[in-house]
Order: C-alpha cells, then structure tokens, then sequence
C-alpha cells in the first residue's frame, strides 16, 4: 500500500490559466467517443440540426403521447440514427499505420463472407446488377475501414464514402417502416430476397456504426459473435454447435426483435433517449450550477474542501447525467484547478475526478443507460430500480470521499475559506426554480408512472421554468438566475445535442444485438456460465484442503472464487469497452453462471452492472481519468492507475450486495441490513485508510497490511469473521486516533 501516486505533479501555480470552454469540448471529443461529433458548417449543419431536432421532437411526442407499436418505434429511431451516424462522426482508424491496414484488411475479408454468402444463398433470385451491386457495398464498407486518408472524411466534413452510407444507413430501416405490413404481417415467416438483402447490409453498417462511434474493441467482438455463428460444426469441444448461414442469421438479427431491434434498441428508444435528453437540457436550463454551489456549501469548509467539493458536486451531477467523460469535464473544469491551488497533486485531483465521476452510472434518479436495460432484461420497474440503487450509489461516493479526506489530513491541507463558501439562502435564491423539473420527475417516477413519461414532463417543465426568472423579474425577483433561460436557439442547440449524444449508444446497442441474438441461438451463455461454474469448482476442490481448521466451507470458497472471476471478467471487459455494452454482454453471458450458486438475480446483475462502472477508470482504457489528466496537465496513464487505485476501496462493495441481499432490499432483515452496512463503511474505511497509509496519523506497514486483511474479512457473512475483523479494524483506528491526537499540536489546522 504506496501513496506514490500524490507524487509527480506540482499544485496549480498562482496566475497558471485555466481551460477555456472549446478546450474543455475538445477533451470530451477526445477522450468520449461518443461525443467526438464533427464540427459541422453551411448548409450540412443546418440539415444536420434539422434531423436531429426532428427526432428529438419525435422522442418528446411518444413519450408524452403513447409509443408506436414496438418494431416501428425502434425502426423509425434507427432510421434518424443511422443516418445521422456517417455525418456527424468522422471516419476512423486505429492510430499506428500497420494495426490500422491489418483491421481493415479484416472488416473487408469479413464484409466480402458476408456478400459472397448471400450471393451464393439468393443465387438466382438476384438479376447479376443486384449480385454485383452487393459486392461493390461490401467494398465501400471495406474502405471505410482502411486508414487511407485519400478517402476523406476524417476531419470535420464527410467524404465521398460517408454520403452513401448514411444513405443506405437510412434505407435498412426505413425499409421496414415503409414496408412494415408486409414483411410483420401479410408475409411473416415468409421472407423475400430484398428482405435478406438489406438484413446483410444492416449487419454490414452496424458492425462499421460501432467501430465508427465506440472503436475497435466492440465492433470486433460482434465480428466474433457472428462468426462464432457460423463457424459452429469446426468449433472444438463445447464450443462446437450445428451452425447457421447467414439467411438464418440475417432472419433472426434483422427481422425479429432477438437481435438488431432487440432489448436494448428498445431501451434506448424508449428510455434513455428522454433521460439524456432531460439531462442536456437541464445542465443548459444551469441545473449544474447549482449542484456545483451546493456541493461546495456542504463539504467546501472541511480538510481538503475542494476534493471533497468534487466527489459531492460529481455525486449531484450524476443524477441528471450517466457520462462519466462528462461529467468529469464539467464538474473538472471547477473542481481539478481548484484541488490543485490547494496543494494535491494533479494526478490526485484528476483521478479523485473521474473515480467520483463514475458513480453517475449508478445515482438516481438518472442513472446510465444499463440501468435502463437491466430493468427491461430483469422486469423490474424503474422506480423501484432507483430505490434499490441509493444504498450501492452511497457506498461508491463514500469510499471516495474517504480516500480523499485521508489524503487530505495526510497532506495537512485545510478547507476553503468561509468567504468561498456560499450561503444555502443565497443559492436556492437564485437557483430554486431550476429544482421544480427534478422534482416533479422524481415524484412522478415514485408514484408509478411510467419512466418516458417521468422525462417527458421533466424536458417539459425544464423549458417553461427557465423562463420563471424574466417573467418574475418585473416583480422584483431580480436575484434569480436569468442567464440560463432556454431561448429559441438553445433549445434547439440542446434538442440537437440531446440526439447526437444518443447515437453512439444506439450503435453500440444495436451491435450487442449481434451477441444477444447469437447466445440465443447457440446457447454460448449457458456454455460460458458452465465454464465459470466448473473453474470455481476446480479452485474450491483445490483450495478448501488449504484452509486450517475447517473454517470455511468448500462451497463457500467456490462461490468466492464464482464472484471472483465475474469480477475479473467485468474488469477486463471494461478495460476496452463502456459501461452499458459491457454489463449487457456480461449479464447475457456470464450472469447465468451465478443462478447455479443460488443468487437472486438482481443481485447478480447488480454485480456486474456495479464492476462495469469501473471500466472508465480500468487502464490502459480509463476514458473518464485521461478526460480529468486532460484538465490537470497529468500523466493520463499515471492518472488512469491513480484513479483505478482511489476506485478500490469500494470494488470490493458487490460482494456485499450477494451475501447480504438486504442492501438491495431483497428478502430484506433489519438485523442482516444493519450487520451488512456497519461491515460495509467499516471496510470501506479500512481499505482506504489502508492505501493512503493515514487515518488520524501515519500508519505503519503492519497496520496496513492488518487493515487490508481485515477489511477484505469484513465483506463475508461468517458472524464470528465479521466480528473478528470488524474488532481488529476499530482496535487500529482507535489506536492510530489517539496518536493523532497526542500529536496535533503538528497540524493545528486539522481541529
């Protein structure tokens, strides 16, 4: 347990500048593939809005008018989206030369198996000019994954090959909205060969809208998962299956709603778009604002106030806003300058950030777009899956706020001073108007309403009460805050973003469809839980004979050593691939495995859904900490491990959620409740004090070592373990506490 990772990088320098706002924009394009939009001009971006203003007002409508039927709604919302896609995001390609032409060689060889396919399957239902149009795509498609720039659009104006491809993009899903009758109705089960042949396109374009918006790492594993399809008779082992070609395929992925328009298509069109949508338009109407001046009256006054500060605001703005990467950008812009003028390090600062940041995934009322999903995957009602998510949000923000406020008496650092602090009458003052949307959508999502719904009243009242302040103004409320109304063209601006800042997920979501559509109909879930279940098993037979004494069972230890690997497996997805694909992919394919242990399973999806929001801040791919590094000047791998570290302290919290299901108010006891959240703050306490090496005083490498074991103790739910390390963890602190105190005459600051 090392604190090298406050060394390194000097405080902020009185007079050293802060980031501008298009430098902050520029970070976010950066390092959030999701918001790397091209700067649009002329008449491109009028049309461009337009589109985009069209389906945010599409979404705004259904949800507070009643939804289409459910093929058309996903239908005509990928229709908008993938047309948008190949405009607004630049071509793409991996950084080195070589790796680059190597993918793209690959995308082309797969694109070329997935034409010759059809071709060969269709064979004389194709004139030869249809034949020979369908390789001709399947080479567009192959150069679009080539990094040659002589192909255009790179930079911010689309080239020659993203026209016809946002065409086309369009054209697979308007063609089941144009033809919805015939293919869902009077044909159903029978398909036509034009209906195979824009099913291969839309697998060809969904593979290329992922690489596009989310990078290699997804767009591969979709790749894999249909060949995994095909390739099933020459498979090994229990891999091996009876396989399917691709009219199979492109029936099942294109034509029903296992695959493409699948579950998580679903939750987008009718979920998170409206929550994302809420969020942008509510951090416009100046929501943020007023989060960032709460947070520093509530935590700015104590030891390290503007960490502190950043943890709460980031906690605050997490509840309208599920982007890691934007929320560490906004709250950062704040928060990192200040920490460092204060004395921590901008490593320290940027990755006390992003591992605060993260936890907007998982803080109601909005929580990320896997809150949507697992709801919809489990049958669970939003509104109670918001309940159910405060206990695991308050754990995260709580070991956060733990590491900092250690580092913070380690460092001797003092609070803001009173005059930065605001007044809480001054605040709701100026800002009160901007609470009554949160609210309302709140207690809308409380009494049972439906979430679309809840958001729809949100994005409503989020416009009209920003107008409160000029029509109240003549009356003498003239300390409201009037420079956030949402005039006509900052709605329109916010209605054009709530759109853009949708279609990466709804391109990750269709390309997970790949993987939710072929583990149904191969079985590689149940292939993968097997897997997991027989290598816990093996460790359990190994490792039980190991333990002195008997004192824990081997199905104990097999079940550990179970939520071990998910964990890892969780850790190692999340390293390349964002939250929402991640939890969806580990929840179809590895959360099986936890049912043979007996686990409830909102408690195995919370699991999963709790480790994945780690993969912001999980190396060599911690977007949300090199966002943070960006804005402090940091290392962005150094801060990247920094903030994995400071993330720590609460990894060990899912654990907690299967062996004391009470924390999720499941088969809830208030005495396994009560038992499990003494354990859970006093091993979060323990671990934290643990890696910063100070609690009240230095701790010595024993103590350290003692804390570690013993907090890792406190996660189980052996009563005579639990109060064995709960006592060794207080006999310490205690200890320490009373060091500290002999010796505080050293920081008098610290009373």
């Amino acid at each position: 347990m090392n604190t090298e990772h406050i060394q390194g990088d000097k405080p902020l320098a009185a007079g050293e500048p802060e980031m501008h706002q298009a430098d902050l924009d520029n970070l976010i394009k950066e390092h959030d593939n999701e918001s790397n939009f091209r700067d649009l001009r002329g008449g491109l971006k009028l049309f461009v809005t337009l589109v985009c203003v069209a389906l945010s007002l599409f979404h705004i409508y259904t949800a507070g008018f009643g939804l289409l039927n459910e093929i058309s709604h996903r239908t005509v919302h990928m229709t908008f989206i993938m047309g948008l896609l190949f405009l607004v995001f630049p071509r793409r390609a991996a950084k080195h030369p070589t790796i680059g032409i190597a993918l793209g060689l690959a995308y082309g060889a797969f694109y070329m198996l997935i034409s010759s396919q059809l071709v060969i399957a269709l064979g004389s239902q194709l004139p030869m000019l249809v034949k020979v149009g369908v390789y001709v795509f399947a080479g567009m498609m192959a150069l679009s994954a080539l990094p040659l720039s002589a192909l255009g659009g790179r930079g911010n104006q689309p080239g020659w090959l993203d026209w016809p491809l946002a065409v086309i993009g369009t054209a697979f899903s308007g063609y089941l909205v144009y033809f919805f009758d015939e293919i869902f109705i009077t044909n159903i089960g029978f398909p036509q060969s034009l209906d195979y042949l824009m099913g291969g396109v839309a697998v060809m374009l969904v593979i290329e809208g992922a690489r596009r918006t989310m990078g290699e790492s997804l767009s591969i594993i979709g790749v894999l998962a249909l060949l995994y399809a095909m390739l099933g008779p020459h498979l090994p082992g229990v891999l091996a299956h009876r396989g399917y070609d691709i009219i199979r395929l492109v029936e099942h992925l294109y034509l029903g709603t296992e695959g493409i328009y699948g579950i998580a298509i679903g939750v987008v069109a009718t979920y998170v778009f409206h929550f994302v949508l809420f969020g942008v338009l509510a951090q416009a109407s100046g929501l943020g604002q007023l989060f960032i001046e709460l947070a520093t009256l509530l935590a700015g006054r104590y030891a390290g106030g503007p960490a502190k500060v950043s943890v709460v605001s980031s906690g605050f703005f997490g509840m309208i806003s599920g982007s890691p990467v934007a929320n560490t950008v906004t709250t950062g812009a704040f928060t990192i300058p200040m920490m460092k003028r204060y004395g921590f390090s901008g490593r320290f600062a940027a990755a006390t950030e992003a591992a605060a940041s993260c936890g907007g995934q998982i803080t109601p009322p909005i929580m990320g777009a896997s809150a949507f999903v697992m709801s919809e995957m489990l049958g669970v009602p939003y509104n109670e899956l918001i309940l159910i998510a405060i206990v695991p949000a308050l754990f995260h923000y709580l070991a956060t706020l733990c590491m900092v406020h250690f580092e913070a008496r380690r460092l001797g650092l003092k609070g803001m001073p009173a005059e930065q602090i605001p007044r809480f009458s001054d605040v709701m003052m100026r800002h009160w108007h901007q609470t009554i949307p949160l609210i309302v959508m709140v207690t809308l999502l409380l009494m049972q309403f439906t979430p679309f719904l809840a958001a729809f009243w949100g994005i409503i009242l989020t416009v009209l009460c920003s107008y409160i302040p000029l029509l109240l103004k003549p009356l003498g409320f003239d300390k409201l805050d009037s420079e956030s109304v949402l005039t006509p063209r900052r709605l329109i601006f916010s209605l054009e973003e709530g759109a853009k800042q949708s279609i990466a997920i709804t391109a990750a979501c269709a390309c997970v469809g790949f993987l939710l559509g072929v583990t149904t109909l191969t079985g590689l879930g149940f292939k993968f839980s097997g897997a997991i279940v027989g290598l816990a098993t093996d460790f359990g037979t190994w490792i039980t004979p190991l333990v002195p004494f008997e004192l824990l069972t081997q199905d104990s230890i097999t079940l550990f050593m179970a939520l071990l690997l998910v964990a890892l497996a969780c850790i190692l997805m999340g390293a390349g691939i964002p939250t929402t694909p991640t939890y969806i992919i580990l929840a179809s394919i590895v959360a099986p495995a936890l049912d043979d242990f007996g686990i409830a399973l909102l408690a195995s999806h919370f699991f999963i859904f709790y480790y994945g929001v780690l993969a912001d801040v999980t190396p060599p791919v911690a977007l949300a900490a090199y966002a943070g590094a960006g804005i402090s000047g940091s290392d962005p791998m150094k801060t990247g491990v920094t903030a994995f570290r400071l993330s720590m302290g609460k990894a060990l919290v899912p654990f907690m959620f299967i062996y004391a299901p009470s924390l999720l108010f499941l088969d809830f006891s208030w005495v396994e409740f009560s038992v499990a959240m003494i354990s859970g703050i006093l091993c979060i306490i323990a671990l934290s004090a643990a890696y910063i090496g100070y609690f009240n005083a230095p701790l010595q490498k024993a103590e350290k070592l003692m804390l570690t074991v013993a907090g890792l103790a406190l996660v189980g739910n052996t009563p005579w373990l639990i109060a064995l390390a709960g006592s060794c963890v207080l006999a310490i602190l205690l200890r320490n506490y009373r060091q500290g105190q002999a010796s505080l005459g050293y920081h008098p600051q610290l009373t």
